[in-house]
């Protein structure tokens, strides 16, 4: 699937990446590490909400389920939006643009996989889902390019290996 989304790709390229599989190792990791730290093993009646920006297929979504949590992701090109209905459903992925997404601020955890290629637009990004993200979320930030969270006091990070911040709470 990785390889004919990326083939059927509809992005600018010059602007956008195709759909790129995450290494599945790297993300277990992550989400054992979020899912440990949100205590989801002492609570396991309680969801918790997980966006994946620029889900592609939805292969993280399927990681994030496996981590008992409730998986949505959107995906502005076409063809690997398509497969990521078939994978998951229509209900819990939906065909956006990143800056025409409007409810960051819903989901207890957000990932992402690096979505720009140029330093500006990608900056511009993280700092705006920095800001949406709520109060107590976490972000799973891989291929960030924006050192800022890490002197941001808004926010902890949660992992000296993976890019996994949590915004604090007043």
């Amino acid at each position: 699937y990785s390889r004919q989304a990326q083939k059927e790709t509809q992005n600018d390229t010059t602007r956008e990446y195709p759909f790129i599989a995450m290494d599945t190792r790297q993300v277990f990791e992550q989400m054992g590490i979020v899912h440990k730290h949100l205590e989801m093993d002492k609570n396991p009646r309680e969801t918790r909400s997980f966006l994946d920006i620029g889900c592609g297929i939805g292969n993280i979504m399927l990681i994030a389920e496996q981590y008992s949590f409730d998986a949505y992701g959107f995906e502005k090109d076409e063809y690997p939006f398509q497969l990521a209905t078939k994978l998951i459903d229509t209900e819990h992925v939906w065909q956006k643009d990143i800056w025409e997404f409007e409810d960051y601020d819903k989901f207890d955890v957000i990932y992402y996989f690096r979505p720009l290629p140029d330093a500006g637009p990608q900056t511009k990004f993280e700092l705006h889902v920095e800001n949406k993200i709520k109060e107590g979320g976490i972000l799973v930030a891989n291929r960030k390019i924006s050192k800022d969270i890490e002197e941001d006091n808004r926010f902890k990070k949660l992992s000296e290996e993976h890019p996994i911040w949590q915004k604090k709470s007043k």
